[in-house]
């Protein structure tokens, strides 16, 4: 079976969020009612997003932070609201137009650059920290540290990711995804074993300035994602 190309599982991914799941997705984000599928999800995108954002310095005043796959950007208000300049970018134009809507009057001395178009070929640099939550996990481990290096090059601290771990309870969960009904279905993930990411991860050329740090696994019902840190030496 022919694997996809990181151009075609980006265009998958752009399409599933800007069109096929559009309203499902701006429900998922915010307190409206939703499934009990939808609620184990849920909760698990809020712990996780906690975590990583307890990963960054407490006191964001002053410096940049890239949200790479912002969603509906509640993680790009929340690092704001501690005072970071914010660059969000999704492949979403529907989504970014949501998140764009979602920011409160006032947030503080941070601010929010919404921008449309690929984390990874953003023409910015110079960010201290990269948050890039839930936005590789779509991608196989080759794809998904190509990525992570392209981020690393414009980023001069740190970088908290996620991936979706392999496990044998995820490949079950994932099998059955396809029999929910289309509401409640997510995008293709592309399950990753942790040793070989890691493996790829250390052994890459253009992290070599760069180690692993901190990680977090969290397991919510049908949400299964492990953080990672990684931060330049």
């Amino acid at each position: 079976m022919r694997e996809n190309t990181y151009e075609e599982r980006r265009s998958e991914i752009e399409t599933y969020f800007d069109r096929t799941a559009a309203d499902a997705w701006s429900r998922l984000t915010s307190d409206a009612p939703v499934s009990r599928i939808r609620q184990t999800v849920r909760a698990g995108r809020d712990e996780m997003r906690n975590t990583l954002l307890s990963w960054l310095p407490g006191d964001l005043r002053g410096l940049r932070v890239l949200d790479a796959g912002c969603g509906t950007g509640a993680l790009s208000v929340e690092a704001a609201r501690r005072g970071a300049h914010v660059v969000a970018i999704d492949l979403s134009p529907t989504l970014v137009e949501l998140a764009r809507e979602r920011v409160p009057a006032e947030i503080g001395e941070g601010s929010i650059d919404f921008r449309v178009g690929d984390m990874s070929e953003l023409d910015l640099a110079d960010f201290d920290h990269a948050v890039a939550m839930d936005s590789v996990i779509h991608y196989n481990a080759r794809d998904a540290v190509k990525v992570l290096t392209q981020l690393a090059s414009k980023v001069s601290t740190s970088i908290v990711f996620t991936f979706a771990p392999r496990t044998p309870l995820l490949s079950v969960m994932h099998a059955a995804g396809s029999l929910f009904p289309r509401g409640d279905r997510a995008p293709s993930i592309e399950p990753i074993g942790e040793e070989k990411l890691f493996r790829q991860l250390d052994t890459a050329e253009s992290l070599r300035a760069w180690q692993r740090g901190r990680g977090h696994r969290v397991k919510s019902g049908f949400y299964t994602s492990q953080a990672c840190e990684l931060r330049r030496q």
